[in-house]
């Protein structure tokens, strides 16, 4: 074993004897092999020599030759650490690149400053290793570019923190593409698939849906009861609906809310009195009405005023108040048209589905 100690010692001072930058890499490479061989044989002096002399000579060598180096040393089970971080925080890509995506003997410090230093290109790098810990991950979330992001969320072996999944989530919010990879991470909490799937657009929710439509329908029940507590709590708390609910509220008890104060309602553009109204004239839950009231389709604001008798002059009032500015005479046309079309057994039907499910969001598990 010591004749073999000392080919490798003999080895590294003919790599630094050696002029010949070709040579060098050729030796470079050859002790690495015997280092690998020995290194469960070597003291620890002539592991610290080892490391400290073969930096110099990856300091001295071509940029090819160094690179051809660190792809071979990223793949040995047993490469020395600091010539290992050397490589791996080589400002040229082509040098650090391997040894950042599959060298397993990196450690997690040289990692992490990797991600806080170095280019988008070595973020990229360790973006693909196989395991990427929460430490490494959440710089890379934070720091990364839209590339480096995605393939971070798109790899499984990627730990993410808490912090790493808020900062993943909010990227995602006006991403579909990262939004799609985030959704298929088997381990994202609760709470941050729900917030996901609520910041989506409609667009992105049809996509996650076709994803797995199963956990699609779930998350979407669970985000829709949320939102109706959300809804509830801000109503409560405005002033606008304390004012309006003193106005409305004796109308309906003296039996004088009737389609001709919801007109009023409606053509004086008082949002939160027509609201109030038309959810005691329905019978249905004042956040529906509101939700019908603020959504950009009008089909269902059709329903309900058909359910409720209503005429067209007070449904157009109610549809004017939706949305004033993107209503045209065009669109009027049509409505008018469906509303005519529209049986009130068939809209007393649906209003009865409505009226059900609003009880199963409100009664049901959280």
């Amino acid at each position: 074993m010591v004749i073999e100690n000392q080919s490798l010692v003999d080895e590294l001072e003919s790599a630094i004897a050696n002029a010949d930058v070709g040579r060098r890499a050729a030796i470079l490479r050859r002790v690495a092999d015997l280092f690998s061989s020995t290194s469960g044989n070597l003291s620890n002096e002539q592991t610290v020599l080892f490391d400290d002399v073969l930096q110099q000579l990856v300091d001295e060598i071509e940029i090819s030759a160094r690179a051809c180096f660190a792809e071979y040393l990223a793949q040995s089970p047993a490469a020395p650490p600091r010539i290992l971080r050397r490589l791996a925080l080589d400002d040229v890509i082509d040098v650090a690149r391997p040894v950042l995506s599959h060298s397993e003997q990196l450690d997690e410090v040289t990692l992490a400053e990797g991600a806080r230093t170095k280019s988008q290109a070595h973020l990229l790098a360790i973006a693909t290793r196989k395991t990427i810990p929460e430490s490494v991950t959440d710089i890379l979330v934070e720091r990364g570019n839209r590339e480096v992001a995605l393939s971070t969320a798109a790899n499984p072996g990627a730990s993410f923190s808490e912090s790493g999944y808020s900062s993943l989530v909010r990227r995602a919010s006006d991403d579909d593409d990262l939004a799609v990879c985030t959704w298929a991470r088997r381990e994202i909490p609760r709470r941050h698939l729900l917030k996901l799937f609520a910041d989506a657009s409609d667009s992105l929710k049809r996509r996650l849906s076709k994803e797995d439509p199963r956990k699609a329908a779930r998350i979407a029940d669970i985000v829709s009861r949320a939102a109706n507590r959300l809804q509830a709590q801000t109503r409560e708390s405005s002033a606008d609906f304390a004012r309006a609910r003193a106005l409305v509220q004796p109308l309906d008890e003296a039996g004088k809310l009737d389609e001709a104060a919801l007109f009023d309602f409606a053509s004086a553009e008082k949002f939160a009195e027509t609201v109030l109204a038309l959810s005691a004239i329905c019978d249905l839950p004042v956040g529906l009405i509101e939700r019908a009231l603020v959504e950009e389709r009008s089909e269902q604001l059709l329903v309900l005023a058909k359910a409720a008798r209503l005429s067209w002059k007070t449904t157009k009032a109610i549809l004017l108040l939706q949305r004033p500015a993107e209503k045209s005479t065009a669109d009027l046309d049509r409505l008018l048209e469906t509303f005519l079309r529209l049986r009130p057994e068939t809209a007393g039907q649906a209003v009865q589905f409505y009226r059900l499910r609003e009880r199963s969001l409100t009664a049901g598990p959280n």
